[in-house]
């Protein structure tokens, strides 16, 4: 036997005991039924199997439309980061609005109604410290869209959040002086040219967090519009809402190191 087979082969047994004490990674989701009084909801997490130990919650509030494949892909990339994520349900189990008129339609029933949308988000939260991996005194919000209003609302109410992040995400707010209440950090990552979520409403949301002291990150990306990480919003800025590659990477990027950050990931 030559001296470079048996260097391979000593290759070779150091890889294969290498690789038996490594775990391999899967990602295991599951669809569950949980409850905000008498609603059904319809909660979806992901987390990866070879993680040991209790880690990070990331509570994900949807787009108008109600949880969807985004949402649910979004779940699974943050539990390949090392992450619990849950997809909240705000409508209700079996509640998928199609855009735009049922879609707007659902969603103003809880934008004109903070106290219902806060009531479903509070759901969430709760349920997502059940979760046995999940370490409760380490969750994280984020939203898109109407989704943004959401994970802003569990904030607003005083949950213990340690971050909070939205993207293209509703920043309205009928009772600003309930930004006293928020405990971690915000990250807000818009469109400079979202027309959903115009000047007067960024800039009523930064004296609401200046006021509350909220330890605030603002992120506007230029030539961007609504819905700009949504894959299926198209690519024509002048209709209010277009996806926006660059953009979408670099929300993701900043979303992830703020994660990171607040985590020590």
């Amino acid at each position: 036997m030559t001296i470079s087979l048996l260097t391979r082969l000593g290759a070779a047994s150091v890889a294969f005991a290498f690789l038996q004490g490594v775990a391999w990674a899967e990602i295991r989701t599951k669809t569950f039924d949980y409850k905000d009084g008498d609603a059904v909801l319809e909660g979806f997490v992901a987390y990866d199997t070879a993680k040991a130990g209790k880690r990070p919650g990331v509570l994900i509030f949807p787009q108008w439309t109600g949880t969807s494949d985004h949402e649910r892909d979004v779940a699974r990339k943050l539990a390949k980061l090392g992450y619990v994520a849950m997809v909240a349900d705000v409508y209700g189990k079996g509640i998928r609005p199609p855009a735009p008129k049922e879609s707007l339609a659902e969603m103003l029933k809880y934008m004109k109604n903070r106290p219902l949308l806060r009531s479903r988000a509070k759901a969430a939260f709760d349920r997502i410290k059940t979760e046995t991996n999940v370490d409760a005194g380490k969750l994280a919000a984020i939203g898109y869209c109407f989704g943004g209003a959401g994970a802003l609302e569990s904030a607003r109410q005083g949950l213990d959040l340690k971050v909070v992040v939205t993207l293209h995400g509703s920043l309205s707010n009928p009772t600003p002086d309930d930004a006293r209440n928020i405990k971690g950090k915000v990250l807000v990552l818009h469109g400079a040219d979202d027309p959903n979520v115009g000047p007067k409403e960024v800039d009523d949301f930064k004296a609401e967090m200046k006021a509350a002291g909220t330890d605030l990150t603002f992120v506007a990306y230029s030539q961007t519009v609504h819905s700009f990480t949504l894959t299926d919003a198209g690519s024509d800025n002048s209709k209010g809402s277009a996806y926006n590659a660059r953009s979408a990477m670099r929300a993701w990027e900043a979303m992830r190191d703020e994660l990171d950050e607040t985590f020590g990931h």
